[in-house]
């Protein structure tokens, strides 16, 4: 898909990732974007600057009906929607049931209900694209933080159940999914010495959200389903395939190194 034309929502948009999305996407000529965010002043500020070619709203992602009023946009019919919104916790096997309902809800039910939103249009009117913020958790995993390798290996096998079922009617799904991006979340992980970040960032290189909005408008146009703005993810997950108990062990020590 070229995004020149097309009518877009992202969600998460008011900073990271999303922020890079939706500017990029201006930039590449969008009919209209959707800045939606739970952070209602920074989606406003991205919408800003965009200008004419964007609105923002205010958009729980954990709530379904939030969710589908994003497809109701004054541009028209949404012909890609990126549901990029995510969540990190921090925990382990100390998780509480609330812990893990709330990155199902964020990680995991946010793409559900973004598909139930968009893709009954989509297949309506030929066609359409679904872009889901997947991390290369989700196929990896990663240390220290159980419900976000687990959300994210679920939205991840969510999008391949879409792009199954869906694919002969038009619609196009891709995930994409980033190593270390320089984000707020991030940085912040790094500060209060989280082990997911720290893994992170002992991983390999830290991308500015720039670089990823650029890798995803590469994937579009080419369509992939996998969108890797680190290429040696691809390699990881390779070896991963090829010898899933060398990649746990490797991992094991990796994780082990990483708290002592």
């Amino acid at each position: 898909m070229l995004v020149r034309d097309k009518v877009v929502v992202v969600t998460g948009a008011a900073s990271g990732i999303g922020r890079s999305l939706a500017l990029r996407f201006a930039e590449e000529g969008a009919a209209g974007v959707v800045v939606a965010d739970l952070d209602e002043a920074g989606a406003a500020a991205v919408a800003k600057e965009i200008g004419d070619r964007a609105v923002p709203v205010r958009a729980d992602v954990s709530r379904e009906s939030d969710v589908a009023a994003l497809v109701d946009t004054p541009f028209g019919p949404v012909d890609l929607f990126c549901s990029n919104a995510g969540i990190i916790d921090g925990r382990g096997l100390d998780a509480t049931d609330q812990d893990w309902n709330s990155l199902f809800s964020v990680n995991l039910m946010s793409h559900v209900y973004a598909a139930r939103a968009a893709v009954p249009s989509m297949v309506a009117r030929g066609g359409g694209y679904l872009l889901n913020t997947c991390s290369a958790a989700g196929l990896l995993g990663c240390p220290g933080d159980a419900p976000y390798a687990v959300t994210k290996a679920a939205a991840i096998a969510f999008a391949e159940w879409v792009a199954v079922h869906y694919a002969t009617q038009g619609v196009k799904v891709s995930v994409l999914c980033p190593q270390g991006v320089r984000t707020a979340m991030l940085e912040h992980g790094i500060e209060t010495d989280h082990p997911t970040a720290k893994a992170v960032h002992a991983a390999g290189a830290i991308l500015d959200p720039a670089d990823v909005a650029t890798a995803v408008i590469d994937g579009l146009a080419a369509e992939r389903f996998h969108i890797f703005p680190h290429p040696e993810v691809a390699d990881m997950a390779r070896r991963k395939a090829e010898d899933p108990d060398r990649w746990l062990a490797t991992m094991a020590h990796f994780t082990a190194d990483l708290t002592r």
